[in-house]
């Protein structure tokens, strides 16, 4: 019997659908937990870090089961066909291409009406959400969970009579977790501005001070004339210590930094001259993959992790202001999260003091780490002793 080209895009789709759980995610957990150093610590980091919520920014292991119960397995293959089949070649194409270049490659949207609903056991389901569960994340239950990208074309529509599809086209929403764990925090006094007598500066290509600060962590800061807005930020891209290749300018509410993405356009650290030959280094460098995304929007800046491994970020702005202590997010796979705020950020530089206006403050600074992380439960106690991480340095004009 001779099949269409239809249902043999159909069958593709469904066959590259999400695995139920674990992976790659759990190789990293376990890696962590070495890290620390024993066993019973590996067993409080795992409740720390990914426990049900708490201590992480996004759902670990804890919220990913397995792979459903044949009965429940068979009701959603069904029900994902049934929602495949009504698509057009062209539109079956691609969503094929999107879920197979896990969202590497630029696929159009996937249009469909907004009222359009799927029943999978009890619940009913929106058709982004349903495929997003297919296709992306198994343990989804809302669309309030979901962060659509600022590329797609349902972005900012409220009541839009046909909604984009596309799973690779919306990101997992970060929740931030209260309260935080004790081992991951840092001093606020960091984020006080300073001259850094106790530093050793470095010349920068904006004309700034790059200051490395006693303990490891970096402060960077970019003198600006009063008036220029001709960037947003600019990114500089670290391997432990040493700073690698230029600052890089970003003008687009939108950049792409990545090693090694289908079609990029951006900040790509593949193309980057390292004289670092540190194995760990060099491994790192190549599980950056896809990246991050990073985008200035209407509420602030978000990041957007597109590789295949956590990432680490910590900002002034994803904490209480009263609190003394900076708190490192762990971000996973798909997950977005508000790394800055820019209202936050003011209103903590103390409106009432002046000085602030003529010298940089550290509360514009956001720091990400790639695949390994930083702090108490780790070998690394500060950001400069990871492998790779990036400093993001806002314009405050």
């Amino acid at each position: 019997m001779f099949r269409t080209k239809r249902s043999v895009l159909v069958r593709r789709l469904w066959r590259s659908r999400a695995p139920g759980g674990g992976g790659e995610e759990e190789e990293e957990e376990a890696a962590a937990a070495a890290e620390a150093g024993a066993v019973a610590a590996a067993a409080e980091a795992r409740a720390h870090v990914c426990g049900g919520g708490r201590g992480c920014c996004c759902p670990g292991k804890a919220g990913r089961g397995g792979r459903a119960s044949a009965g429940a397995e068979a009701e959603l293959k069904a029900l994902t066909h049934a929602v495949l089949k009504r698509l057009k070649e062209r539109q079956l194409e691609g969503l094929l291409h999107a879920v197979e270049s896990r969202g590497g490659a630029r696929t159009p949207c996937l249009l469909l009406p907004a009222k359009a609903d799927s029943r999978l056991g009890q619940h009913w389901y929106p058709l982004p959400v349903l495929l997003c569960k297919v296709f992306r994340w198994p343990d989804l239950r809302h669309c309030s969970e979901v962060k659509r990208l600022c590329g797609c074309e349902s972005y900012g529509k409220a009541h839009p009579e046909l909604v984009c599809c596309n799973p690779h086209h919306l990101s997992r929403l970060c929740e931030l977790e209260s309260p935080p764990p004790p081992y991951s925090r840092y001093p606020m006094d960091f984020l006080k501005p300073t001259d850094c007598p106790d530093s050793v500066p470095s010349s920068t290509e904006t004309g700034g001070t790059n200051c490395l600060a006693p303990g490891g962590l970096s402060d960077s800061q970019v003198l600006q004339e009063p008036g220029d807005r001709s960037h947003w930020c600019v990114v500089a891209y670290w391997e432990e210590k040493t700073r690698v290749g230029r600052l890089y300018s970003v003008q687009e509410p939108s950049l792409d930094i990545f090693y090694d993405l289908p079609q990029g356009n951006g900040f790509c650290l593949g193309q980057l001259n390292s004289d670092n030959k540190s194995q760990l280094v060099q491994k790192v460098r190549s599980k950056i993959g896809y990246g991050i995304q990073l985008t200035k929007e209407v509420d602030g800046v978000w990041v957007y992790n597109r590789s295949s491994y956590p990432i680490f970020i910590k900002s002034a702005t994803l904490d209480n202001p009263d609190s003394r202590t900076l708190l490192v997010h762990k971000v996973f796979p798909g997950f977005s999260i508000k790394a800055f705020d820019y209202e936050k950020a003011y209103s903590l530089q103390r409106p009432n003091d002046h000085e602030f206006m003529q010298q940089p403050w550290t509360g514009f600074t956001v720091q990400i780490s790639f695949v390994k992380g930083w702090g108490q439960c780790y070998t690394r106690q500060f950001i400069s002793s990871c492998p790779c991480w990036l400093e993001v340095i806002f314009n405050n004009r």
